[in-house]
C-alpha cells in the first residue's frame, strides 16, 4: 500500500506545481497519476472483498473520472460530467457507508449540525452559479452534504476514523473546487483543495482494510 500512498504524494506536489505554473501538460499527467495512485491503494488494502470496499473502489473510479473531467478550463460541457462523475461518486460512498451501517441518533445529529451549513454554502454560491448549473449544484450539495452524514454515522456505529476524516477533507475540497470555478478563480484554491482532496481519497481507500463491519 505505502508504495501507492508515495505514488499520490509525490504526484500531488508534482500537480501543484503545474497548477501553480499553469502547465497544462504537466497538470495533465500528474493529476490522473495521483488519482491512479488512490484507487490502487484501495486495491491493495483489499477494495475487493467485501461489499463496503466495493462500494468505496467505485467512488474511487469515478472520482478519476471527475479528476479528468475537470482539467479543461474553457469547456462548460466537460465540467458538468465531472461534477455528475463526482456526485455518483459521493453517491458511491454513501451507499458503501449505508452498507457498512450507522448509528441513527450519531447521524441525526450530525445532521442537524450540518444542514444550516449547507444552507450557507448555497446562499453563498447562489448569486455566481450560472442557470444551467443550478440544478446540478444544488443536487451536489444535497449528495455531499448526506454523504457527511453516513459517514459519521458509520464512523460513530463500527469506529473508523479515516472514513469521517476522508469524508470531511473530501467534502472541503470541493468548497475549494465551487469557490475556484463559480466565485474567484486562483492558484489559492487549488493550494489547500487539492491537498484535501487527495488526503481525503487516501484515507477512505485505506479504509477499505478495516472497514467491512
Amino acid at each position: 500500500m505505502l508504495p501507492w500512498v508515495i505514488l499520490t504524494v509525490v504526484a500531488l506536489m508534482a500537480l501543484l506545481l503545474a497548477e501553480y505554473r499553469r502547465q497544462l501538460l504537466g497538470i495533465a499527467i500528474a493529476k490522473p497519476l495521483a488519482a491512479t495512485g488512490y484507487i490502487a491503494v484501495a486495491l491493495s488494502a483489499g477494495a475487493l472483498d467485501s461489499p463496503y470496499g466495493i462500494c468505496v473502489l467505485a467512488g474511487l473510479a469515478l472520482s478519476w473520472f471527475g479528476d479528468v473531467f475537470l482539467i479543461p478550463e474553457d469547456s462548460p460541457r466537460i465540467f458538468q460530467a465531472g461534477v455528475l462523475a463526482f456526485l455518483l461518486g459521493h453517491v458511491a460512498y454513501a451507499v458503501g457507508f449505508g452498507v457498512r451501517g450507522v448509528a441513527p441518533l450519531a447521524s441525526l445529529g450530525v445532521a442537524v449540525a450540518i444542514l444550516p451549513v449547507a444552507a450557507l454554502v448555497l446562499r453563498w454560491l447562489r448569486p455566481h452559479v450560472p442557470d444551467d448549473m443550478r440544478v446540478s449544484v444544488h443536487a451536489y450539495i444535497v449528495v455531499i452534504t448526506l454523504m457527511l452524514v453516513l459517514a459519521a454515522g458509520t464512523t460513530a456505529a463500527h469506529g473508523g476514523a479515516m472514513i469521517v476524516g476522508g469524508a470531511l477533507l473530501f467534502y472541503l475540497s470541493d468548497l475549494a473546487v465551487a469557490r475556484d470555478r463559480f466565485v474567484s478563480s486562483g492558484f489559492g484554491n487549488r493550494a489547500w483543495g487539492l491537498p484535501f482532496y487527495f488526503v481525503g481519497q487516501l484515507l477512505l481507500a485505506a479504509s477499505v482494510a478495516e472497514g467491512a463491519a
